[in-house]
């Protein structure tokens, strides 16, 4: 066991705060793509890989539907994150000092708000985490990260400012993924089930194979559709379902299914987090 998760980004990413949320006890291991994380997974250099899966804010992350089923992983828990945006500065500096503020394109237009009222050019840096690093290597006082406190931990940055972000409600779910499937368990807030599916190539295929869940009594929480191959005809679906596949009601709602579909794979069963986001 090398006792490691990994995480896409660099030290510090929100990605990297979600492992040592979920997992204090684990070394978080960077890796470069989502790729990478899967392969350092299933290679042996780590034990698990922290996923994000989609943001209140910016919906589903790109290509992570697409890896899942072909990952050879499964999922055993979901984590979230409250995406927390802070300006970091270099010992010394002052918030009056600050005239730009480096991060990712994505968390920029968050904290327009702060930045427009304190006169502060946002800069757009690849990486939140890679903005706060390359602010603590620089030294200027003139500029700053907007990243998580974590971030500032690890560079050794100053917080000018805590949570400045427009928006309170900023949240990202992320799947952690074993080599192994673990269905041994139930959680105290009830488990989600993951799976994708293709349905057959028939009148109201969709709507028939999605009436099991309704007579059954299942809350479907997530129903995502996405191409496959690049194809405009063949469409995979992704969805999370409240309940155990050992629970009856699960039971026959699958086997209903599987009468309007070419293929099922379940992806993951695992406790419900609470509060779910």
């Amino acid at each position: 066991m090398s006792n490691r998760i990994a995480f896409q980004g660099e030290p510090g990413a929100y990605s990297h705060e979600a492992c040592r949320n979920a997992r204090p006890d684990m070394e978080a291991l960077p890796c470069r793509t989502f790729e990478d994380v899967i392969e350092s997974v299933r290679s042996g250099e780590a034990d698990l890989a922290m996923l994000p899966v989609e943001n209140t804010t910016y919906g589903r992350v790109a290509d992570i539907h697409r890896l899942l089923p072909h990952s050879g992983l499964h999922i055993i828990d979901e984590a979230f994150v409250r995406v927390h945006i802070n300006l970091l500065a270099v010992p010394g500096a002052t918030l009056e000092d600050v005239t730009e503020a480096h991060s990712h394109l994505v968390l920029l237009p968050q904290c327009a708000g702060f930045l427009k009222q304190h006169n502060i050019r946002g800069r757009v840096s690849p990486d939140n985490a890679r903005a706060a690093r390359e602010v603590s290597e620089q030294g200027d006082p003139h500029s700053a990260a907007l990243a998580s406190e974590l971030a500032g931990e690890i560079y050794g940055l100053n917080v000018l400012a805590r949570h400045i972000e427009d928006q309170d409600n900023n949240t990202t779910r992320f799947l952690v993924m074993s080599r192994q499937a673990d269905m041994s368990r139930r959680g105290p807030h009830g488990m989600i089930t993951s799976f994708v599916f293709q349905v057959r190539n028939i009148p109201a295929a969709l709507y028939k194979a999605m009436g099991g869940f309704a007579t059954n009594g299942i809350n479907m929480t997530k129903l995502e559709s996405y191409m496959v191959d690049g194809s405009f005809t063949a469409t995979q679906f992704y969805a999370d379902i409240v309940g155990h596949p050992d629970d009856r009601n699960v039971q026959l709602a699958m086997e209903e299914l599987e009468h309007f579909t070419t293929n099922v794979e379940v992806l993951g069963v695992y406790p419900a987090a609470h509060p779910r986001g």
